[in-house]
């Protein structure tokens, strides 16, 4: 018997950071699951040429341009939504920074200040603004955070980095607690080293690969496209009663 718990067929989901890696590949998922797709990042362009793929492949896609760190844009934004569609089921925040690379003491507080205005305080702000929304609606609907498994191991280099992705596990639990009685599920997909752009300085590097990839039972690289399901579980209705909760994808490297 052929089953619909991930079907999406007349959502509307929100996804940020959508124009490449893990974004752009839960955008094309959750498309191909039915879902009207709003793809949003810094960039128009980047995020118009995902959205005609999408629509190529018969998905439904608009892209809308906004800044994660950027307040006004962040309201600017669910103003939009809510104008066009009338609602939102489904928030991914997925759009982060990691600016700085090096060690903890040579932290430039410019540094700290980017990380925690996108990392923490644009997740926290825009889960707020999808939550108003969903609550207005009566609907309810579903929110993934997409943290890192720096957020439970601290990465070397990457301590501020890790510290936001702290705050955003603990962040899904608590609105998580105080959303579940506007049905709103909050959980978090916690992904470990992935073949992005963004993970780059990681994945490129040879010498640090080469001491990584022993650390990885798998002993490979994540691709985006298979941190995406997790995000499609937690927002389907597959995931009706799980909240508060996080999956890692970390090929077993927190086993």
């Amino acid at each position: 018997m052929a089953t619909k718990l991930f079907d999406l067929s007349g959502r509307i989901a929100l996804i940020t950071g959508a124009s490449r890696g893990i974004g752009e590949a839960t955008a094309r998922l959750l498309a191909e699951q039915g879902a009207h797709v709003i793809i949003s990042s810094r960039k128009q362009e980047d995020l118009d040429n995902v959205a005609d793929s999408i629509g190529k492949s018969g998905g439904k896609a608009t892209a809308i341009a906004a800044h994660q760190g950027e307040s006004a844009a962040l309201e600017r934004l669910m103003g939009e939504i809510e104008s066009a569609f009338g609602r939102l089921d489904i928030l991914v925040n997925n759009a982060a920074t990691n600016p700085y690379f090096g060690h903890v003491l040579d932290t430039q507080t410019s540094m700290i200040d980017k990380t925690l205005q996108v990392n923490v305080k644009g997740y926290f702000e825009l889960s707020m603004l999808a939550g108003r929304l969903m609550r207005k609606t009566g609907t309810g609907g579903a929110i993934v955070n997409v943290a890192s498994i720096n957020g439970i191991k601290p990465g070397m280099a990457q301590a501020i980095y890790s510290v936001t992705k702290a705050a955003v596990i603990n962040m899904t639990k608590a609105f998580a607690k105080e959303c579940a009685p506007q049905k709103i599920r909050v959980n978090a997909v916690l992904p470990g080293l992935t073949d992005t752009r963004f993970a780059s300085a990681l994945t490129r590097n040879e010498q640090i690969l080469k001491a990584f990839l022993p650390q990885i039972p798998l002993n490979r690289v994540a691709q985006p496209a298979e941190i995406a399901p997790a995000v499609l579980f937690l927002v389907s209705d597959a995931a009706s009663y799980v909240t508060g909760t996080t999956i890692v994808a970390d090929g077993g490297y927190l086993a």
